[in-house]
């Protein structure tokens, strides 16, 4: 794998920020697009944008086959049973509120049950647990996080109990970048028969995902973090679990008739997609999955780690640098604090030198707080980069000591 000829994909990367070449480290919030993905966006556009499922045109019925076969490319990446399990989303948030719509509206949970989460989790799989246990009287438990940034399972056992209706986790954290012990946590949840959510935002485009393998009864992730369009995401989840859940939404698409007495409901996966869906992105998607696959997961996430293992002394070599997150099972992901420097000065000032992080709580509140801190600088790795973007990190969070010093 040569991150310099993938980088020549992205016309994005190739540009100045204030004067300097960009150096690109924000990926765990939105990664860019390869021409491949930007020229399947561009043709369905140019080409054969229309409506889908029923018209007799010829552009409705290439739409149709496009967007369906999007759904059957993802289905196999995913290691789905079925295309008919992959349910297209606006992104991970969207696809966790309708796993928590639909329990909701299923009446499945009550003011006897709990939920349960971590403290790792981005705001989206906080708020629709919170919303949900608001709604039917039930308590939400937390798993607590150790110094280092992992999750402390000493107590699981009586987190995850009889009582428990779900767990919802992330694969790997977007504030820390650590690999969550998916098995365990997932044999936990079964052995109390508890539904499970895993949030695979920041895991679908750095290692090779089998649902099956995994055990999870959902699976959610975006398409803005797989080298693929914002708008788009995908909820995958167990074909018997989603035919018992009841749709959220309701309207056009998700119906097979409709009378002023009685609406029946379409079958899966069509149920759970009201609306004309966000064609183009789907098809985009299945590129950008298709693309990250060829190049290979596991060599992603090998190039990721390298550069993870690279970065890190250097960053700590840096006097009053402290690294938030030193799990030992890590993506690529170094979260930073430096003594008595905000981390929006610093990612100014860094931004000025050409290199883009991102700065704040990341979405993420309640681990901030855990941590005592108000947020981190957060440089985030993806296929593209290299290790002079690396260097070029280092060397501008240095200036930036000296400037403030």
């Amino acid at each position: 794998m040569d991150p310099y000829s993938i980088k020549e994909q992205f016309p994005i990367l190739n540009q100045k920020v204030n004067g300097k070449p960009l150096v690109y480290l924000d990926n765990a919030a939105t990664t860019h697009s390869p021409t491949a993905v930007l020229d399947a966006s561009r043709d369905y556009y140019e080409r054969y944008n229309s409506n889908i499922h029923r018209g007799a045109h010829l552009l409705a019925r290439l739409a149709t086959e496009a967007h369906e076969q999007a759904r059957e490319s993802i289905a196999g990446h995913l290691g789905a049973n079925s295309p008919d399990e992959v349910i297209f989303t606006s992104g991970t948030t969207d696809s966790i509120n309708l796993v928590a719509q639909s329990l909701a509206l299923s009446n499945q949970i009550g003011a006897s049950h709990n939920i349960v989460i971590s403290t790792l989790e981005h705001h989206s799989n906080i708020v629709p647990w919170q919303m949900l246990c608001e709604r039917t009287g039930a308590t939400l438990r937390i798993i607590p996080v150790t110094d280092t940034g992992e999750l402390d399972l000493s107590n699981i056992d009586e987190l995850i109990d009889s009582h428990t209706k779900l767990v919802s986790f992330n694969h790997i954290s977007n504030a820390f970048g650590t690999v969550n012990p998916v098995q365990e946590l997932v044999s936990k949840a079964k052995a109390q028969d508890a539904y499970v959510l895993i949030d695979g935002a920041q895991s679908v485009a750095h290692q090779a995902i089998n649902v099956e393998e995994l055990g999870c009864d959902f699976f959610a992730f975006s398409g803005h973090k797989l080298y693929a369009p914002t708008g788009i995401g995908v909820l995958w989840g167990k074909r018997a679990v989603l035919e018992a859940l009841p749709p959220w939404r309701g309207g056009g698409e998700m119906i097979k008739e409709v009378t002023f007495e009685k609406t029946t409901y379409n079958d899966l996966p069509f149920k759970f997609e009201a609306g004309t869906p966000n064609i183009e992105g789907a098809i985009a998607l299945a590129k950008g999955f298709d693309w990250a696959a060829e190049i290979g997961l596991e060599h992603i996430f090998a190039h990721e780690l390298d550069l993870l293992n690279y970065t890190t002394p250097q960053l700590l070599e840096i006097d009053g640098l402290h690294i938030l997150g030193t799990a030992k099972k890590k993506s690529g992901v170094i979260s930073f604090v430096l003594d008595n420097v905000h981390h929006y000065d610093l990612g100014t000032l860094i931004d000025q030198m050409g290199v883009a992080t991102r700065t704040g709580h990341h979405c993420c509140q309640p681990l901030m707080a855990r941590f005592g801190i108000t947020g981190t600088t957060r440089a985030s790795f993806a296929v593209y980069n290299t290790r002079e973007d690396c260097d070029a990190l280092v060397q501008a969070v240095k200036k930036a000591v000296m400037m403030l010093s």
